[in-house]
């Protein structure tokens, strides 16, 4: 199979779909990979040692779109990208198509395999293509919220881990998957005091044996959120519900509850954000304020650490890449599972239930298609 790797679009997102040792291995299984030129650059990956891997480097993304099988993204299609896509043609990235209805039509138009990292599903319900991304995001919401806390940031001036004779800061931290339990850990690092909410209540039983001491379990009510923002200086939304469109667990008339200069980092933002107040915001522009709260919800938080998230994604993204370029989709969705779970839109049919729902389109399961 011909495999192409794209050079990342979205503004300031300078990760890549894979490294040089992740060509490698694809070269070693007999696939021709051709990369755009320079997409490895922001991740520290110079041409030469995706050629050296045994790479071909191509100069336009038309060329990649045109010659491969099997073309790879991080991010979702952009529309300067979508008459590009051919019929047939896998499609491998980061999709979100819950919160993205355009892309979800032109997909569908285009009548190529869509198949989205982020629903990649395990049998245990992990999901392990979304799993270091969301380590690297919930890990640095705190480091964002921390900055933004700064006065010269607009926040209130707060120091997340106090000084002797000072009360540390107060970090509330929305759901306790993959994102929340990462941020948790980083406040609680910090010398915060956390509270970490999740509707689990054997999840809530698991975090409570491995957190520290100054993470405190809740579980999430409606009650418990509008009653935990009003003394919380940094709030992580970390929510998450496989591909479809995130919950709105604070909404617009509790800001005006919150202290002024508190900070909310809507990490959930890739699926519509969990803040009713949430829009989606740049690394070079990241924060707005609403009612005196500072809010963060930049669309692709891991793209700043880019050379961190390049090795921890190709870490994960790599063995399903070799199986969908060995066997071809149909046949990998047919032996896995796993990787079925990962149509979103095939042949111009939606295949995700959470993507169908969002806009009231026709779903079609995936089984009907293998």
């Amino acid at each position: 199979m011909i495999v192409g790797i794209l050079k990342e679009i979205k503004t300031e997102e300078n990760r890549v779909a894979m490294t040089p040792s992740g060509v490698e291995v694809m070269v070693q299984n007999n696939h021709t990979v051709l990369v755009e030129k320079g997409a490895g650059i922001g991740s520290g990956f110079e041409d030469e040692f995706y050629t050296s891997a045994g790479a071909e480097i191509v100069t336009t993304p038309q060329e990649i779109f045109d010659r491969c099988d099997m073309v790879m993204h991080v991010k979702e299609p952009l529309p300067s990208e979508y008459d590009m896509i051919r019929e047939g043609q896998i499609v491998f990235t980061y999709l979100h198509l819950a919160a993205a209805e355009e892309l979800t039509h032109a997909l569908v138009k285009s009548k190529a395999a869509c198949i989205a990292y982020e629903t990649i599903q395990k049998k245990d319900g992990s999901l392990p293509l979304l799993t270091p991304m969301s380590e690297v995001a919930g890990r640095m919401a705190i480091q964002q919220g921390a900055k933004f806390l700064e006065m010269a940031h607009g926040g209130g001036g707060i120091l997340l881990g106090g000084v002797p004779g000072v009360d540390p800061g107060t970090v509330v931290v929305l759901g306790g998957g993959v994102v929340g339990m990462n941020a948790a850990k980083m406040a609680c690092g910090l010398g915060a005091k956390v509270y970490l909410l999740d509707m689990n209540l054997q999840r809530l039983r698991y975090l409570s044996d491995v957190m520290p001491a100054n993470c405190f379990m809740l579980m999430s009510s409606p009650a418990t959120v509008r009653e935990l923002v009003k003394e919380a200086d940094v709030v992580v939304g970390a929510v998450l519900i496989p591909g479809a469109k995130a919950v709105k667990l604070i909404t617009k008339d509790m800001l005006p509850t919150m202290k002024k200069g508190s900070v909310i980092v809507d990490v959930a933002i890739d699926q519509g954000g969990c803040f009713e107040t949430s829009k989606p915001t740049t690394h070079g522009d990241p924060v707005y304020t609403v009612d005196g709260v500072v809010h963060y919800c930049v669309a692709n938080m891991p793209g700043a650490l880019a050379r961190t998230s390049t090795l921890a994604l190709t870490n994960a993204t790599l063995p399903y890449a070799v199986e969908l370029a060995n066997k071809g989709w149909k046949k990998a969705m047919q032996d896995s599972e796993e990787i079925a779970k990962g149509a979103n839109v095939i042949d111009g049919k939606i295949c995700y239930k959470g993507v169908a729902d969002a806009f009231d389109m026709e779903y079609v399961a995936i089984d009907t298609l293998l």
